[in-house]
């Protein structure tokens, strides 16, 4: 593995991009309403987390999973459509499967599931469009 070939700034910028879609995805306006009951969340406990810890931890795990998947397409043949492609196949693959085979056994509705893997997929997406268009 070469990381003198990566475009960190390219890695950046997807790690906020995904990090930017959570806030959406995760907004009132959007699933956060359906996510917070399904996973049990009332209002009362999200006021009382950390928020910065969680966010800072949010945005390093954003920033490790772009890592991974700049690793993985570190070739300069892998454009954009290609990226998306991996990125799908990342997120729909590996950690949509994931989720589901976990679910399963904590026995979490498939809307709660659904909400969790949707977001993996299309943040993963782009994040695979980045990194295979800037290179």
């Amino acid at each position: 593995m070469d990381f003198s070939t990566l475009n960190w700034l390219a890695i950046i910028v997807a790690t906020l991009v995904f990090f930017g879609l959570g806030g959406l995805w995760y907004s009132p306006k959007a699933f956060g309403a359906i996510w917070m009951k399904e996973a049990g969340v009332t209002k009362e406990t999200a006021k009382k987390a950390n928020m910065p810890k969680i966010m800072g931890l949010t945005v390093l795990f954003s920033f490790i999973m772009a890592l991974n998947l700049a690793l993985f397409m570190n070739s300069p043949e892998i454009g954009a459509s290609q990226g998306a492609m991996y990125g799908f196949f990342t997120g729909f693959g590996w950690i949509a499967m994931a989720i589901f085979v976990t679910g399963q056994y904590e026995f979490r509705s498939t809307r709660y599931m659904l909400i969790h893997a949707g977001y993996n997929i299309v943040g993963l997406t782009l994040m695979g469009v980045i990194l295979g268009a800037w290179k």
